[in-house]
């Protein structure tokens, strides 16, 4: 069931969506060098606008920035400056929308040409795997976070933030599990206060940003500029996210058992991402596309009801603009994210295996194999591919390998007759 049926019951669902974008969607801005408050000013734009030019048929997603943008941001920034780097971002998502006209000229054939179940399958699978290193560098509290947490008590260790990362994720399980009621309808949240609490006592929770904070903040909106080489370095990296909005896409039309890529269309979702990137771009806020992260939590809680997404948005942009209450949230240590996390990360690729499954791709086929091998060690392994101007790597650069194999591989004898 995916009818847009808006009620206030939703808003705290719509809530905890938020929660689980909230660690990319801090993290992201912070390793770009952009406004967190900006991020989720633009994020919940973006769906707003994303869900507007579908609404034929509003697909249950959340906005926020694919991680193929942190490296080409970071160096746009650090190379030409802020402005300048928005300013190929928005270009970035003309050509992003560009594509979308492409593709509802060409029709689903293109598609089903160019990314066919064999493709797109392990190319899901890598969503959910190539974030789960993050996911667990977060459980366990590695590196500058662990010393973080030790100025605030320093006999705090990393099986301390693993404890506090499997009680939220304990707690996320048994409410899936076993909850009546409202509880039922969000674990995720259940499991970040259950983490939230045990981290209180551990002593790690440093409140003194949401004493500092104003309760009423303007976001720091930038308007960007527009240089020549920073556009034309920019623009190649959608590729990756284009592919990962296929991707991403048919995983919530397998999640919810309807087919998005028919109606509102690819071209309509593709075409949403475009225009809220854009629009995030005129902001200085980070590219709005489809959000792995989301698909995940819609599968265990089954909040078909696009709404619930708007509920989101509102809470984004909400939180943009209320100071105390945004810093609050960002006082949530991220061993608590990290343990949702890793459970969200292996639902999403096992979306992926799903797909492949569903559509009775025949492992027996040597084309097969070789496709979805070497779609998911170069992803994984964390390959490159740098042309200078651009550079393809992990997930995008393991869709471009499987759409490559795919069109020029043969299929075998029997398959052909």
């Amino acid at each position: 069931m995916t009818d847009y049926k808006f009620r206030f019951k939703d808003a705290l669902l719509g809530a905890q969506f938020l929660f689980v974008a909230f660690g990319a969607l801090v993290l992201m801005p912070i390793l770009c060098g952009l406004d967190i408050s900006v991020a989720l000013f633009t994020a919940g734009l973006g769906t707003l606008i994303f869900q507007l030019i579908c609404r034929q048929k509003v697909v249950p997603i959340f906005l926020a920035s694919s991680f193929a943008f942190i490296a080409p941001i970071s160096f746009a920034v650090s190379k030409w400056g802020l402005p300048a780097a928005m300013g190929g971002v928005f270009f970035a998502g003309l050509v992003y929308s560009a594509f979308s006209f492409f593709v509802k000229i060409k029709g689903k054939s293109f598609i089903d040409k160019f990314l066919p179940p064999i493709v797109v399958g392990p190319v899901i699978m890598t969503i959910g795997l190539v974030l789960s290193p993050s996911a667990v560098s977060m459980a366990m509290a590695s590196g500058d976070m662990l010393k973080n947490y030790q100025i605030l008590n320093p006999n705090f260790s990393q099986n301390d933030a693993m404890i506090i990362a499997g009680i939220s994720l304990l707690v996320t399980l048994l409410c899936i599990m076993f909850a009546k009621g409202m509880l039922k309808l969000i674990p995720i949240l259940c499991g970040i206060a259950a983490g939230y609490i045990i981290s209180y006592f551990y002593g790690i929770i440093d409140f003194s940003p949401v004493k500092e904070a104003p309760w009423f903040r303007v976001p720091n909106f930038t308007a960007p500029k527009f240089e020549l080489d920073a556009i034309l370095y920019m623009i190649p990296v959608v590729i990756a996210p284009i592919i990962e909005h296929i991707g991403n896409v048919v995983a919530i039309s397998n999640v919810t058992n309807y087919d998005f890529t028919k109606k509102p269309g690819l071209h309509k979702t593709l075409l949403g991402d475009g225009v809220a990137t854009s629009v995030a771009a005129l902001l200085a806020g980070p590219p709005c596309t489809t959000y792995a992260e989301v698909t995940g939590a819609v599968r265990l809680t089954k909040a078909f009801n696009p709404a619930i997404m708007t509920w989101s948005a509102f809470t984004a942009i909400l939180l943009a603009f209320v100071g105390k209450l945004g810093a609050l949230i960002a006082t949530i240590p991220a061993c608590v994210l990290g343990g949702i996390m890793i459970l969200l990360f292996g639902i999403i690729a096992s979306v992926g295996m799903e797909s492949l499954i569903k559509n009775s791709v025949d492992m027996n086929e040597p084309r097969n194999m070789i496709i979805i091998a070497l779609v998911l060690v170069p992803a994984l392994g964390g390959m490159v591919l740098d042309f200078g101007f651009a550079s393809f790597s992990q997930i995008g650069l393991g869709a471009i390998i499987g759409v490559f194999l795919n069109l020029i591989l043969p299929k075998s004898k029997e398959k052909i007759e």
